[in-house]
């Protein structure tokens, strides 16, 4: 059983690698900074806000997901690009990506997620705090109402 969960890992992390390389031969359609906070034990939730720079204008956003083995609590400060968006209403949706990162004390790490509409967001963090995440995410970001 443990081998069948470590192959199917294997191969979501090598598609959504395969999905996100392309990215980065292109210029971002939009700059993103997140301001969050990420608490677990076993399954772990992290919240936030920030902002969407995109054509001119900058929209607030609203941060939240689930993340799977976490465990700790950390301060998160992240800016990223953003790929694939040709409207603004493609922004807001469920992002999923492989990570696995650990952090002690002041620490940074990057991740790629992809949405249902095909947009793709780089970011790069820094983490304040002890954390330790494996596995696959789920982040929902939306325009802020």
């Amino acid at each position: 059983m443990r081998l069948r969960s470590l192959a199917c890992a294997a191969i979501a992390g090598a598609f959504l690698l395969g999905a996100f390389a392309s990215a980065a031969d292109e210029k971002p359609a939009a700059t993103i900074t997140i301001s969050a906070k990420a608490v677990g034990a076993g399954a772990g939730y992290a919240w936030g806000d920030g902002k969407l720079h995109y054509n001119g204008k900058t929209y607030p956003i609203t941060v939240d997901g689930l993340t799977i083995a976490t465990v700790g609590a950390s301060a998160i400060e992240a800016t990223g690009e953003v790929y694939e968006l040709t409207k603004l209403s493609d922004f807001e949706g469920t992002y999923a990506a492989a990570v696995g990162g650990a952090t002690i004390g002041g620490g940074g790490g990057g991740i790629a997620m992809k949405n249902q509409h095909g947009v793709v967001v780089h970011m790069t963090a820094t983490t304040q705090g002890v954390s330790l995440t494996l596995g696959a995410s789920g982040v929902k970001m939306a325009l802020a109402k």
